[in-house]
């Protein structure tokens, strides 16, 4: 058995075991889905009210309301992955510290950051991620059969905007280890979910908007500092928008994008071992 395929089982170990955690209290899993749906429901009027009242997000941005839902779908699509399959593990990383429960994932043989970034999934949680697909697939479509200038995604978009998908996805994941690996120096890290919040409603919205006046600090830092902008704008962008022709810094964002989540991807497993170097055992 490759190294590989063994992970691979361990991890629809995991999945299955969360499932059948779910279904054994249905009501609850339910409720959450609803609970998600609703919020889902409520930015969808919110947005609508806006378009009412403007033709697009930003002066002269492009993002009209079609492009601007698609670009709403591919955050959905990658924070119900995020909160699916790592958030609920990071959450309770810092409680596995303070009662002495990292003692025993260490013990495992396999690779602590896998184990700990995997162990429960949070099924409820995508049920955005489906809604997400209604979205996007309706404003395509309208997109799509649009009088004035009809636009529809080539193979090769199609295929850049999954790739950059997971890279956004593993950006997060990236900032979500790095903040969870504190936990070892602060004893308990209960700001995670706050923190994550806040840096989600950066993301949420196109990047030409923080590029001008006192928007400019916040555009540099969270694009080259803390790059969580390039994390929706870049996929979306490429769905939303012709591949050609293209200004030559959208193709700079996007090149810096792949750099940045191999960086991050280097710089978050760094320091979660260095943070299990500092750990005290709870028998300690």
């Amino acid at each position: 058995m490759t190294e590989f395929s063994r992970y691979w089982r361990v991890w629809l170990t995991f999945a299955r075991n969360s499932l059948v955690r779910d279904m054994t209290f249905r009501m609850n899993f339910i409720l959450q889905a609803v609970s998600s749906l609703g919020w889902t429901a409520m930015n969808v009027g919110f947005y609508l009210i806006i378009f009412q009242h403007t033709p697009s997000i930003g002066e002269g941005t492009g993002w009209d309301e079609n492009r601007f839902f698609l670009f709403i779908a591919t955050t959905w699509f990658i924070n119900s992955i995020i909160q699916a399959f790592f958030m609920p593990n990071a959450q309770e990383f810092s409680e596995l510290i303070r009662t002495g429960g990292l003692d025993f994932a260490l013990l495992k043989p396999i690779d602590t950051q896998f184990l700990i970034s995997f162990r429960k999934i949070d099924w409820s949680q995508l049920t955005n991620f489906l809604v997400g697909l209604a979205i996007a697939a309706v404003a395509l479509h309208r997109l799509a059969n649009d009088p004035v200038q009809p636009m529809v995604p080539s193979p090769l978009a199609l295929i850049l905007y999954g790739v950059f998908v997971i890279c956004g996805v593993l950006i997060m994941y990236s900032l979500m280890i790095t903040l969870s690996a504190t936990s070892v120096w602060l004893g308990r890290n209960q700001s995670l979910y706050n923190f994550w919040f806040y840096i989600t409603n950066f993301s949420r919205y196109p990047m030409e908007i923080y590029d001008r006046g006192w928007g400019k600090p916040l555009y540099s830092v969270f694009t080259f500092v803390i790059p969580i902008l390039v994390v929706v704008n870049v996929p979306a962008r490429i769905l939303a928008m012709p591949l050609s022709p293209r200004a030559d810094w959208e193709w700079g964002i996007a090149l810096w994008t792949a750099l940045v989540t191999v960086l991050s991807l280097l710089v978050s497993r760094w320091l979660f071992r260095t943070s299990l170097k500092s750990y005290r055992s709870a028998s300690s």
